[in-house]
């Protein structure tokens, strides 16, 4: 079987259509703005071309991408930049993405905290088991599970708090 290269078939144009939706949606997620999940975007197809990495197999291809994803969230959160300005101000300034508009339970997941709200995102909008984000976090997968489980713990008392206001209304 040869491995999943960057093949003459598979153009970038292809790559972008398969996986640009899940490294935006990761990247937002970590980010909490449009547009520098954009950007994240954007690099991690940089790095795709500048690196030409060889895959084992689509598996392995898809880790690559959201493990370059999380890197390149990590270091712009840490950047002096990123630092320096008002988050809140941007996220409330920036642009909804289509797919978010209206969903209190997006809303929940992007109030929890990074390594809450990692976990959340690979295991339920992009469909990775325990042991692969466990693998693609380097976190042992007790780690993961206990992760998973405080996670939703927050989600369920804030998404519960969030209905009972409703139906006090």
């Amino acid at each position: 079987m040869e491995p999943a290269s960057l093949a003459r078939d598979e153009t970038l144009d292809t790559l972008l259509n398969r996986y640009g939706g899940m490294i935006l949606r990761l990247a937002f997620s970590c980010l909490k703005n449009q547009a520098d999940a954009e950007d994240v975007l954007q690099d991690v197809f940089l790095k795709l071309i500048e690196r030409r990495p060889s895959f084992e197999s689509e598996e392995h291809r898809k880790a690559w991408l959201i493990r370059v994803t999380i890197n390149l969230c990590r270091n712009r959160l840490r950047s002096p930049w990123n630092r320096h300005r008002d988050l809140e101000e941007v996220t409330l300034s920036a642009e909804e993405p289509d797919w978010q508009e209206g969903s209190e339970v997006l809303d929940a997941v992007l109030a929890l905290p990074e390594k809450y709200r990692e976990v959340i995102h690979l295991f339920y909008y992009e469909d990775c088991s325990v042991a692969e984000i466990a693998r693609l976090l380097h976190k042992k997968e007790p780690t993961v599970r206990s992760l998973l489980f405080r996670a939703r713990a927050i989600l369920k008392k804030t998404l519960k708090g969030a209905v009972d206001l409703e139906e006090e209304l």
